[in-house]
């Protein structure tokens, strides 16, 4: 199992079991209450129908009280343990008890004289364990108008109690199963989705590359007679890059600009790019306008914006000698800082048109008379413990091996 199915494993897992311990107590109290809501609903449609059955629904007259008493001791001891009735007005006008209901009759909260409109019921937990209902059922007559109140109160037995405790424990119990299950399902779906996801995002960065490659082979063709020079100098920069700590979005950044730094050079004429011999000071300040030509090519570009550190700032200088901006020491990017030994450095060293190649000691000689003025000093030292290995890796390579080289890092840093 790979890093991410571990982590979405662990993930999908954490939310499952979270979810789990949220829905579960949820689920448990809805279904408790709805039970609790059922059992309440069905004690006011029998005290109704039973009121209406005894044609009790009319408490004025002198035969109020002994019709409501008849009406009481008729629901007493069925569904309620305490029944009492009032007229329209909220008089009292009879009451009855089961032994139950005697229990628990003294520890029930008072209440205010029924007067409301609608039905309405309390849940209370008087002590000792037990479970009260209280209801309230304001009674109508054939025309819809109030004729009394009913008040009814049944303590819950035991074996009701742990039957809606029981449906609870079960639901919460299903909706907790229900989430791991969810969670086991999901897993191979995001697994699928990220792995497809990858592959898709692979295949826009190698294309990305592959053009990045390819436009860098098309601006050095220009003014040499090889590609060999941008894999070497790309290659270079990553390891130096590496020495020095960099990686992620910065190496990437380092390893595109080191591939684009001439981009700019598509734009100068062929008569001052390819004259072989020295610029004046019109075509060196032509020839210069390459480095903001590059910067404009790799701006608004996308992936290739981080490239702009080492295409704007290869030819600035650590003592601020350098163009186009005149930086001076850590205002220079540190991946163009990298970049300017590794080209340097490879320049001296590489078979040109119009040069050979500079032996080992006195291209090490040159890059350490830049020191502190051209380069970077601590990037220079760091370099130069690495400058032998790196010189056997990349001399006399070619375009291919120096491409090969370069795919590895490519690999690494881009996690392809």
């Amino acid at each position: 199992m790979n890093v991410f199915k571990k982590k979405a494993a662990r993930r999908i897992a954490l939310v499952s079991v979270l979810l789990a311990l949220v829905a579960s107590p949820i689920a448990g109290f809805v279904a408790r209450e709805q039970a609790e809501e059922e059992a309440v609903s069905f004690a006011i449609e029998e005290s109704d129908r039973l009121l209406r059955y005894h044609k009790t629904i009319e408490f004025d007259g002198a035969q109020a009280t002994k019709t409501a008493q008849s009406a009481a001791e008729v629901l007493a001891g069925g569904l309620f343990d305490i029944v009492e009735i009032y007229n329209r007005h909220g008089a009292k006008l009879a009451e009855t008890t089961t032994a139950a209901g005697e229990r628990v009759e003294s520890v029930l909260p008072r209440h205010h004289r029924p007067m409301q409109r609608t039905a309405s019921y309390e849940s209370l937990n008087p002590g000792n364990n037990l479970w009260v209902l209280r209801i309230f059922v304001p009674l109508k007559d054939t025309n819809g108008a109030i004729a009394g109140y009913f008040e009814g109160v049944r303590v819950v037995p035991d074996w009701q109690r742990e039957q809606i405790l029981f449906d609870a424990l079960v639901t919460a119990l299903m909706v907790g199963l229900a989430s791991l299950i969810c969670g086991g399902v999901l897993y191979p779906v995001v697994v699928y989705l990220a792995a497809d996801n990858e592959a898709k995002a692979r295949d826009v960065l190698e294309s990305h590359i592959a053009m990045m490659e390819a436009l860098g082979r098309a601006i050095a063709k220009r003014d040499s007679d090889t590609g060999a020079h941008n894999y070497r100098v790309a290659w270079i920069s990553a390891t130096l890059g590496e020495a020095a700590g960099l990686s992620g979005s910065t190496m990437q950044s380092l390893i595109a600009g080191s591939f684009l730094h001439d981009a700019g050079k598509i734009g100068i004429p062929d008569a001052i790019l390819l004259k072989p011999g020295r610029l004046d000071d019109d075509e060196m300040a032509t020839m210069r306008q390459h480095v903001a030509l590059g910067e404009e090519i790799v701006s608004g570009a996308g992936w290739l914006d981080g490239a702009k550190d080492v295409v704007a700032a290869h030819h600035e200088k650590w003592d601020g000698s350098g163009y186009p901006r005149g930086l001076a020491g850590e205002d220079i990017p540190l991946a163009a800082r990298v970049f300017a030994i590794a080209d340097v450095f490879d320049a001296l060293c590489s078979q040109r048109p119009y040069k050979a190649p500079l032996p080992f000691d006195e291209t090490m000689e040159i890059l350490g008379r830049g020191r502190g003025s051209h380069f970077d000093p601590q990037l220079l030292d760091r370099f130069t413990v690495m400058a032998r290995a790196i010189h056997a890796r990349t001399a006399s390579t070619s375009e291919d091996e120096a491409r090969t080289l370069m795919e590895q890092l490519v690999r690494k840093h881009f996690e392809l």
